[in-house]
């Protein structure tokens, strides 16, 4: 597999005595919403402006084989959190519970409209706990997604000392939503609450009267994590995991995002009436108003950077920048004018390329030396691993002893960060499974199995990376091979069900 030559700034055995003095760096994961693997400029989107997560690439580096944890948004932060695959994993899909749900896991719904996702397991240890656990401050600002509103898994039970956002992602579909989740324990919670929008429940949530909100959430949301990032002051490492909901979803938002994207004349606009029963509202402008979404994104990130400068934080700060998932069609969002589906086949909810193929960019200064490009094969339940690996702890001291097995899934890809390529471990395979489309996914090397509702299905990405023609006919060998890697991976989960061949 091709490598890309870094300078070594930081050997391993130099990070493991910075982490045995205490000395951790600190780390902001922010991990957007829906954006596909070339909705960028440094991955060749030709459209949009995204400067200052280009500088951050110019600054870092860039991985060209990074996959999400699964192709929609639950599940692939699930794989995250946990460091397993979604066949392994509690939280395999976008389940949703509601106030007159007949069961829910671990708990009772109490008394609200919409809760929550599935929560995640809470004997299996998930990324804010162990960074906890090793001196960390912690905050989570965006979208939680980990389970529902009062179970035993929301934010102040699983390692974050302060949260903003949404607690259920269902809710995260709107920008300007009847309210959001806060837990701040200075400000006197002890659980999560909600916070009402005050000016946004004035108006409808649907309809032309609905644009009178003036609470963004998006803006909110950054304004919280910005304030949490300033009360940093450096002499106590801190974990900032800012799970932004942009550019997912509903076409909504201030209109100076609007016209930023104006300027650039790029498009033939579209106006997007609406759908009979659909959760978003009417949008005008769409190819605006998406670019303007991740431009909007970008000035973020570009808030980040400079915090962390003029703080004098950036040098020991770990800063990456990731999507999900891949891009959406929803609420009038147009993959196929901004090329989506160019290089790679398929969009969210699909085991394709194009579902789970993610922007991953990666800034430390003094580990990784600017300018780096990678295609070292990772997918998110790498991080944890990583993360550990940089801590100098062994992950295995958080396996769960009752656990006949616990499983962790990920390889630490610290070595490739540091210029070590001939340390890295590789992966045997990539998995993933989605219930709601009933496919699984596994990559072996080059070779690209996907399973639907049972039937196996082959590619050859080295020659056929837009996954166009199957060729599982003319290699039953190596289907079976695959398979069975499939059986073995699969673990039985009585809320998330795929068809195994």
């Amino acid at each position: 597999m091709k490598r890309y030559p870094l300078l070594l700034l930081a050997p391993l055995g130099s990070l493991s005595a910075m982490a045995a003095d205490g000395q951790h760096p600190n780390i902001i994961y922010i991990m957007c919403d829906d954006m596909g693997y070339g909705d960028l400029g440094c991955y060749g989107q030709p459209y949009i402006s995204t400067p200052n997560i280009d500088s951050l690439t110019r600054q870092g580096m860039r991985f060209t084989q990074a996959y999400a944890g699964s192709p929609v948004s639950a599940p692939s932060r699930a794989s995250l959190m946990t460091g397993q695959h979604s066949g392994h994993g509690e939280v395999r899909g976008n389940k949703e519970y509601w106030r007159d749900a007949a069961m829910v896991p671990y708990g009772v719904v109490e008394d609200y409209a919409v809760v929550g996702q599935h929560p995640y397991d809470p004997t299996h240890v998930v990324l804010p706990e162990i960074l906890k656990d090793n001196g960390y401050t912690t905050g989570m600002f965006g979208k939680w997604a980990g389970g529902y509103e009062g179970s035993v898994s929301v934010p102040e039970k699983r390692g974050i000392d302060e949260f903003y956002g949404y607690i259920c992602q269902f809710q995260a579909h709107l920008y300007y939503p009847n309210f959001l989740n806060r837990y701040r324990p200075e400000l006197g919670d002890t659980a999560t609450v909600r916070v009402v929008m005050e000016q946004n429940v004035e108006h409808p949530m649907f309809g032309r009267e609905y644009f009178k909100r003036e609470q963004y959430s998006a803006d909110m949301i950054h304004r919280e994590a910005m304030d949490w990032l300033e009360r940093q002051d450096g002499e106590t490492p801190f974990f900032g995991l800012f799970t932004y909901t942009l550019p997912h979803a509903e076409l909504a938002q201030p209109e100076d995002s609007i016209y930023l994207a104006y300027e650039k004349k790029f498009f033939e606009d579209k106006t997007w009436g609406g759908q009979e029963g659909s959760r978003y509202n009417p949008a005008v402008h769409t190819h605006a108003q998406f670019a303007g979404m991740i431009t909007r994104l970008d000035a973020y990130v570009g808030e980040i950077m400079e915090a962390l400068e003029r703080k004098g934080l950036a040098d020991n700060t770990i800063l990456v920048f990731t999507s999900d998932n891949g891009p959406h069609e929803e609420g009038g969002a147009d993959p196929e004018f901004f090329g989506r589906d160019g290089a790679l086949r398929g969009l969210k909810r699909s085991c394709h390329e194009g579902g789970i193929r993610v922007p991953f960019i990666v800034r430390w200064p003094a580990a990784i030396a600017p300018g780096q490009e990678n295609d070292h094969i990772l997918a998110f339940y790498d991080v944890m691993p990583t993360v550990c690996d940089i801590l100098g702890v062994d992950m295995a001291k958080y396996a769960n002893p009752e656990k006949e097995i616990d499983y962790f899934d990920g390889i630490s890809f610290l070595p490739t960060l540091t210029g070590q390529d001939d340390k890295q471990q590789e992966h045997e395979f990539l998995y993933w499974e989605f219930d709601e489309t009933d496919q699984i996914g596994l990559r072996q090397g080059d070779w690209k199995l996907i399973v639907k509702r049972g039937k196996p299905e082959l590619y050859n990405l080295a020659t056929d990376i837009h996954e166009d023609h199957d060729i599982a006919a003319d290699h039953p060998e190596k289907v079976a091979e695959m398979v069975e890697i499939v059986r073995r991976e699969h673990t039985p989960n009585p809320y998330f069900k795929v068809t195994i061949p």
